[in-house]
This record gives structure tokens, sequence and C-alpha cells, in this order.
């Protein structure tokens, strides 16, 4: 998986390509953590995400879930193989859940 991160004014883009799996969860959580201290809305790119993993899914929820509570924005756009991880494995139905389980190439 590669990830990159734009640090904009006012938010950040997150952009993640490859494979996201468990392999990568630590760069991933450690990424995500440093958005959430920066307050920061977040465009989440994930539309040149081949494979997304529970474990990926699940930090993304969390992240999610702590910007909620912070005020703080995400915004996604999905691959196809993006969207279908996340209808086939059910987080298109959680609430908060960053992505919407439609594609948005």
């Amino acid at each position: 998986m590669a990830i990159t991160v734009e640090r904009q004014e006012p938010d950040w883009v997150i952009r993640i390509e490859g494979q996201a799996t468990l392999a990568s969860a630590g760069e991933l959580k450690a990424v995500l953590l440093e958005w959430l201290c920066a307050g920061k809305d977040l465009h989440l790119d994930l539309g040149g995400a081949e494979e997304i993993d529970i474990p990926v899914m699940q930090l993304l929820w969390a992240a999610a879930r702590e910007a909620a509570r912070t005020g703080v924005e995400i915004t996604c756009r999905a691959s196809k193989a993006a969207a279908a991880a996340v209808r086939d494995s059910g987080f298109a139905g959680v609430p908060g859940f960053p992505i919407s389980g439609e594609s948005h190439e």
C-alpha cells in the first residue's frame, strides 16, 4: 500500500493506493492519528485502492467516529474495488463509516 498525505489549509488529503491490508495498518494508523491531532477536515482518496481488508476498514471507521466527535469532516472518493470491499464486508450500512460503498471514480 502506498499512502500519500497532503497537509493543506484548510484540509488534508490522504490518498491510499494498492492493497490496504493488515500489513500496512500501522502506517495508516499513524497517519490518521496525525490528521486527527491536526484537527483539519479530510478528503480520503481511495481512487487507486485495489483492495481494502477488514482491519483497515476498522481503522477508517474509528477515525471517522473520532472525527465526528470532534467536529471534523471526512469526504471520500472510492475506486470500484474499494466500494465493493465496503459493500461485501457489510461496512456500507455502518453509521459514521466514511465510505458509502459507491464508486466515485
